[in-house]
């Protein structure tokens, strides 16, 4: 009797559940069609998910890996997993990037960690994303074509500088921590004109710790990586409080221009209600401004010397190019917007580094409604990544992928959506333009000093999220004889 009581509980409990499912079914079907299937793949484990391995492809420098062994093992160009601690949906090649790209603020929308919220805290209560929407409405003005003129020979400048410093007179250097503080250096100055070096020095060190706090676990135990980006960014803030200050001063005396740099701009810009920033939100703003301007390209700009370095045949193409222009210029005379035009071969050469070198690897986004792409259903709320190796290094996009050719880029160049190296759509990256000018000064008088060597040839690539020599790229210079 009682295993028939047992038995009998047990059918009520199936039959319950599947007219819960029924009805479930039916309402996600809209009234009896077949409901479409999630994408396939899996979730990994508990909490985790696939974060992990995620992570680990890019660390053993392949963070391809992690996209294509799910691309062959589904046979699919999007596929399910769980990164970060969200469900998620991977998009693949030129149509997942056209979908996403097409679709921002429609379907879908720009996402970022919690953690991102507790380095970047924002005065206004106000999340990263909010944020950054701002931000977008204010820098068109700063990266416009007649701004960017102005902003060549500040880059000279600043680049003879930097390589007088950091380069002549040495046999050999480490190059990717020279290239962080040439772009640094840059970007402190054209953001919020400070260029003594002694102070982007002062700055550069909590900044290369709120960089791999990013990165890390978000664990906020002190000693932690985490816990040191946040500190550096609160150090950060209050500098910045104080360099905001004392520009508030200078401009009611006269002493600083109201079209100097994005800090005055900012101090003397109302938004559509009247009000003005407050020196905190105005603090948080620059300090955003100042680790996107600076880190992708000093990645970019050190793969240029590894891919030179290995390839005399394409260092000489970019040698010949560089030294018309400087035999065009008189003595202590500054390179100038023309100049920039005329360096298409090297512009080709680091754009075929940006294709196998991404600095930004990808992004993701969040679905703001259940949405079909492919017959596979994304439900509201799920992250959306997208991978620029899934295009950038995919034989159907660029053939024979592994190979540098600078001459993919001639004429009209890759087919749409396949070269995404700063993203698309509108949240492509603001200051493409401002990197390709400080990415090309640079080349220009790298290559007009010196012929250089590996002297780790077979150094590790370490993807944590950007590309890193893992011991930074030391290299052996031969300056140029005259």
């Amino acid at each position: 009797m009682e295993l028939f009581y047992v038995s009998l509980l047990s059918l009520f409990v199936v039959l319950v559940s599947l007219a819960l499912h029924l009805v479930f079914f039916k309402n996600k079907s809209g009234g009896g069609g077949r409901a479409a299937p999630l994408p396939p793949g899996k979730t990994g484990w508990p909490v985790l998910g696939e974060s992990l391995e995620f992570l680990s492809t890019g660390w053993k420098g392949h963070p391809e890996k992690f996209i294509f062994d799910r691309i062959t093992k589904y046979s699919s160009t999007v596929f399910r997993t769980h990164l970060l601690g969200e469900k998620a949906a991977v998009f693949c090649g030129a149509g997942g990037n056209k979908f996403l790209f097409s679709n921002e603020n429609k379907l879908v929308q720009a996402w970022w960690p919690s953690s991102v919220d507790k380095v970047f805290p924002s005065s206004n209560q106000t999340s990263s994303k909010e944020e950054a929407i701002k931000m977008r409405k204010m820098l068109p003005n700063f990266f416009k074509p007649e701004a960017l003129q102005r902003y060549v020979g500040i880059m000279d400048h600043i680049a003879r500088r930097h390589f007088a410093d950091g380069w002549e007179n040495k046999s050999e250097v480490v190059v990717f921590p020279l290239a962080k503080n040439y772009t640094f250096w840059l970007a402190c100055r054209l953001f919020v004109s400070v260029e003594d070096p002694h102070l982007v020095d002062e700055f550069a060190e909590p900044f290369n710790l709120l960089a791999s706090g990013l990165i890390s676990i978000p664990v906020d135990l002190p000693g932690t990586p985490f816990n040191k980006a946040i500190k550096a960014s609160n150090f950060i803030r209050k500098k910045l409080v104080t360099i905001i200050k004392q520009r508030k001063v200078d401009l009611a005396e006269g002493k600083a221009s109201p079209t100097q740099d994005i800090l005055s701009h900012m101090l003397l810009t109302c938004d559509e209600s009247g009000k003005f920033m407050h020196e905190l939100d105005i603090a948080d703003k620059i300090l955003g401004l100042l680790i996107g301007g600076h880190d992708t390209a000093s990645s970019a700009c050190a793969f240029i010397v590894k891919y030179l370095s290995e390839l005399p045949e394409i260092y000489d193409g970019v040698y010949k190019e560089q030294m018309e222009i400087a035999k065009s210029k008189k003595e202590g005379e500054l390179l100038n917007w023309d100049d920039i035009q005329k360096m298409k071969y090297s512009w080709n050469v680091a754009c075929e580094v940006l294709r196998l070198a991404p600095p930004l690897q990808g992004a993701f986004r969040e679905a703001l409604s259940d949405f079909m792409y492919n017959g596979f259903s994304i439900p509201k709320g799920w992250k959306i990544y997208w991978s620029a190796n899934s295009t950038h290094i995919n034989p159907e996009c660029f053939p024979d992928p592994k190979k540098f050719d600078p001459s993919r880029f001639d004429g009209s160049g890759p087919a749409p959506y396949t070269f995404v190296p700063f993203g698309g759509g509108p949240r492509m990256c603001p200051g493409k333009e401002y990197a390709r000018l400080e990415i090309l000064v640079f080349m220009h008088h790298l290559v007009k000093r010196f012929k250089f060597e590996m002297m780790i040839p077979d150094e590790k690539i370490v993807v944590n999220p950007m590309p890193i020599p893992a011991k930074g790229l030391p290299v052996r210079l031969f300056p140029h004889t005259a």
